[in-house]
């Protein structure tokens, strides 16, 4: 009895989860919609057939960056960094927000599908909801009014809303839920970040000397070779379109 009890509760536990999971999708999803319904005056009329084939390219490439996991010295274990966001970056800013979405999307599941998880899909889940919150305030803020100031000015915007929502989300819900389905007491993975940082004394000390520098990090790389990359990439997905405009 004692058997099937915990077993209830460990599927009543995922479900509850896997509900959560695609409920934070379909509120970024229509977030996403909305933005560029009302912002973005100017989005490219492309063809269903032109979007697909380059968010899934962009895709693909995420998922792939995504298997290539840094670690961080100042961070337990669990968090490496990986630049996964930036072809998701680059797509966004080409497509608009939906795109940037759907490929974060995308993304985790092709990793997901080639890897498996390691973190009871709580990592993958994070990946995906912190990855929009950096992706859409820049994309939302650049298609606004395209320019190099405001890509600049949306990557900023975006690597704070990353840092200050991944923080809190990692401390009130992704890491008490990491405990919960791998039954782990919330004192073993805080001890994991005082193995690495003496200062890192309960969940709020790992999220301030590990999450938030992690995420700032990631948002300053990621910012950066996207503003190097973005203007050399886009003249040759403008040629698609062009001879798209001309076929027409």
């Amino acid at each position: 009895m004692e058997t099937l009890r915990k077993t209830f509760e460990s599927a009543k536990d995922n479900l509850g989860f896997l509900l959560i999971c695609l409920l934070v999708f379909a509120g970024l999803f229509l977030i996403a919609l909305l933005f560029e319904r009302l912002l973005v005056k100017n989005r490219k009329k492309l063809s269903d057939t032109h979007y697909i084939s380059y968010t899934a390219i962009f895709s693909t490439m995420a998922a792939v960056l995504m298997l290539l996991e840094i670690p961080l010295f100042f961070a337990p274990g669990f968090y490496k960094l990986d630049l996964s966001e930036l072809p998701i970056m680059i797509c966004t800013f080409y497509l608009g927000p939906v795109a940037g979405v759907v490929s974060e999307f995308i993304k985790v599941a092709l990793k997901l599908l080639i890897k498996g998880t390691s973190t009871a899909f709580v990592g993958d889940f994070a990946n995906f909801a912190v990855g929009c919150t950096f992706v859409l305030p820049a994309s939302i803020l650049y298609h606004a009014k395209p320019s190099k100031k405001t890509a600049l000015w949306g990557m900023i915007l975006g690597t704070l809303v990353m840092t200050v929502f991944g923080s809190a989300f990692n401390a009130l819900y992704l890491i008490p839920k990491f405990a919960q389905l791998f039954h782990m007491e919330l004192e073993k993975i805080v001890a994991m970040g005082t193995d690495v940082n003496a200062g890192i004394t309960d969940v709020y000390t790992l999220v301030l000397y590990a999450v938030v520098p992690f995420n700032l990090l990631k948002g300053a790389v990621v910012s950066g070779l996207t503003f190097l990359l973005y203007k050399r990439i886009s003249p040759l997905m403008h040629k698609g379109d062009a001879r798209k405009k001309k076929a027409a």
